[in-house]
C-alpha cells in the first residue's frame, strides 16, 4: 500500500493579518504560517492506515516559511518519507496547484495503480471550496470523494470504504476501487502529538528530499489585482446590564427602528 499526503502551509489566523506594500499579498514580515488544520487529520488518517494495513507514506510539500518543521514532524508521527516542492508558490490557485502535486508523479516515476491512495485535506482557509482534491483525481484519472471521515479498506486493499459527510448531519458510505483521492475533513482520532525533543532527533538523523518542478509548467490560475481590509460599519451595538435594562433598550431599539409600535 502506497500512501501519499500532500501538505499546505496557510497562514496562522491568530495573528493579525496585513495587506502588504504591493496591496495584492498579505504583509509576510510578522505572518506565521501553520499546517492547515484538515491536512493535519489527512495526515493523523495516513498514519492510522499504515498501522492498520501496512505499507508506507510519502508526505509532500511546497516549500513555505516553516513547511520543514512540519515534514520532520510528519516523519516523528509514523510518515516513511518527507518531500518538499522548492519555489515560489505565493498565491498559486488550485488547478496550479494541484497541476503541481500531480507532476510529482511523473518527475518521480511514481506508479499509480492499484494500491495507490492519496489523501488531501478536504480544504484550507485560502480554499473553503475544496478543489484541490478533485483537480488532482481528475489530472491523475483516480477516482475522489471529499469530505471524508473514516476510511478502511477491503481484504484484498483494492477498495477503500469512506464515510462522508453531507449539511445537516447526516453521513453516507461509499466504495471505490484504488488508486482513489480522498479529501480527509477529520481522522478517525485526533491528531498525534509528538515531543519537540523526537522532531529535534529527526531533523538529526533524517533528510527531507526535494523534486524540483518547473514553474513554467504549472498553470498561474487567476491573478489578484488588489486585496482589502474589511470596513469597519460601525452598525453593532453591544448592549450591556441586568435583564430588565436590557431588555428595554432592545424595546426602543425595535421601536426607533419601526420594527414594533409601543
Amino acid at each position: 500500500m502506497d500512501i501519499f499526503v500532500f501538505l499546505k502551509m496557510v497562514p496562522d489566523v491568530v495573528e493579525e493579518l496585513l495587506i502588504g506594500e504591493d496591496g495584492k499579498s498579505l504583509d509576510t514580515q510578522w505572518l506565521r504560517m501553520k499546517l492547515s488544520d484538515p491536512d493535519e487529520h489527512a495526515l493523523e488518517e495516513a498514519v492510522i492506515l499504515k498501522e492498520k494495513y501496512g505499507g508506507t507514506v510519502t508526505v509532500v510539500a511546497m516549500e513555505a516559511p516553516e513547511v520543514e518543521e512540519v515534514l520532520f514532524t510528519a516523519i516523528a508521527k509514523g510518515a516513511d518519507c518527507a518531500v518538499k516542492l522548492p519555489g515560489d508558490w505565493a498565491g498559486i490557485q488550485a488547478p496550479a496547484i494541484a497541476k503541481l502535486f500531480a507532476s510529482y508523479f511523473s518527475l518521480t516515476q511514481h506508479q499509480i495503480g492499484s494500491e495507490t491512495l492519496i489523501l488531501i485535506g478536504s480544504q484550507a482557509i485560502d480554499d473553503l471550496e475544496g478543489e484541490v482534491a478533485p483537480y488532482l483525481a481528475e489530472i491523475l484519472g483516480a477516482h475522489y470523494v471529499g469530505v471524508v471521515t473514516g476510511i478502511r479498506l477491503d481484504e484484498e486493499k483494492k477498495k477503500a470504504i469512506v464515510m462522508k459527510e453531507f449539511a445537516g448531519g447526516l453521513r453516507g458510505e461509499f466504495e471505490l476501487p484504488l488508486p482513489a483521492v480522498l479529501g480527509v475533513q477529520a481522522a478517525e482520532k485526533p491528531p498525534r502529538y509528538v515531543p519537540v525533543a523526537k522532531v529535534r532527533s529527526i531533523m538529526k538523523s533524517t533528510r527531507i528530499e526535494t523534486v524540483d518542478v518547473s514553474p513554467s509548467e504549472i498553470i498561474s490560475g487567476l491573478s489578484v489585482e488588489r486585496l482589502f481590509i474589511p470596513e469597519v460599519a460601525g452598525k453593532a451595538k453591544m448592549i450591556e446590564g441586568p435583564p430588565e435594562k436590557v431588555s428595554t433598550q432592545i424595546i426602543e431599539i425595535l421601536v426607533e427602528c419601526g420594527i414594533i409600535r409601543r
